[in-house]
């Protein structure tokens, strides 16, 4: 069984300057579990590892797919597999670091996913049906074959909705079946750690960390990436930071009112982060104000993994 770090965390935590100071003390080569770091282009919202880091340590799943693609979850899962075999075929130990919790997921535990592919013409006549009637009415559709991920989607979650539809229109089969097939136990030789801190805490290093992307230039980053014809409605850039300088840039709402909304809806989504994460109970966690600062926890995690049987 190969063996897998993963450290994970909500945003603005410090997961990456964890990571790379493990990596250094253990030979390790890095994974990025995010859902938003896999797009070119998508550097400073997506708060990228540096120039500087990519040098010190190698990380893998940075900048592969174009910010128009639709790159999901079971795409990840598949190239999240060839990099770890790929890493510890040279001997190196792959560490696996995000905060997508179903990314981590879905390698960690090895997530089964329908091979339905998509339907242009199923997923259009589904947009028509949801103009003419309202999304709930999709979501009523949902309900009928899927009660179960109807649950967990909210209606105006269109974009999932019709997702969740359309593979069981190819495979006859529910979406929410797939757990069906995925193991409570990790497919890894595997030890996760979770980096936390006092909340109040946090939401002051997320609102520090969106005022530094707006000063880095998010705006700028974001305007490029719509002139070069990047749909506004395209997958990445309904990514939490770039919608709603998207929405700013198209003239929906004021600058003031973007940050004000990336700053409450990041606070937010740091929130879930963590209520995901706490539903696994294999995770190790680290409160990484209390060991005092990324070095400390980089060391604690560094010692817990040497310490193991090899």
């Amino acid at each position: 069984m190969e063996k897998l770090l993963v450290i994970v965390g909500p945003t603005a935590v410090g997961k990456t300057a964890v990571a790379i100071e493990v990596a250094k003390k253990l030979g390790g080569e890095i994974i990025s579990a995010d859902s938003v770091q896999v797009y070119r282009g998508l550097d400073i919202g997506a708060a990228k590892p540096s120039r500087e880091e990519r040098e010190a340590v190698v990380h893998h799943l940075l900048d592969i797919v174009d910010p128009a693609d639709n790159y999901t979850v079971a795409d990840f899962q598949e190239d999240a597999k060839k990099a770890i075999a790929d890493i510890t075929n040279r001997g190196k130990l792959p560490i696996l670091v995000g905060g997508t919790g179903l990314y981590v997921r879905a390698v960690v535990h090895g997530f089964s996913f329908s091979e339905s592919g998509m339907d242009e013409e199923y997923r259009a006549g589904l947009h028509r049906e949801a103009e003419q009637h309202g999304p709930q009415y999709l979501h009523g559709k949902l309900a009928a074959v899927d009660p179960e991920a109807a649950e967990k989607l909210h209606p105006n979650d269109l974009r999932r909705v019709i997702r969740a539809l359309e593979v069981y229109r190819q495979s006859k089969r529910p979406i929410s079946h797939q757990v069906d097939k995925t193991s409570d136990e990790p497919i890894y030789d595997t030890v996760q750690f979770g980096l936390t801190m006092p909340r109040e805490l946090l939401y002051r290093r997320i609102e520090k960390r969106v005022d530094s992307m707006l000063d880095a230039g998010l705006v700028d980053e974001v305007r490029n990436l719509l002139n070069e014809g990047v749909p506004p409605e395209a997958k990445s850039l309904q990514s939490l930071g770039y919608k709603q300088i998207v929405a700013y840039l198209t003239g929906q709402i004021s600058l003031e009112e973007a940050i004000r909304l990336i700053k409450r809806d990041t606070r937010r989504f740091a929130k879930r982060q963590l209520t995901w994460f706490r539903r696994d109970e294999d995770l190790i966690w680290l409160d990484m104000h209390a060991l005092g600062n990324y070095q400390a926890t980089a060391q604690k995690i560094s010692k817990k993994w040497q310490d193991l049987p090899q």
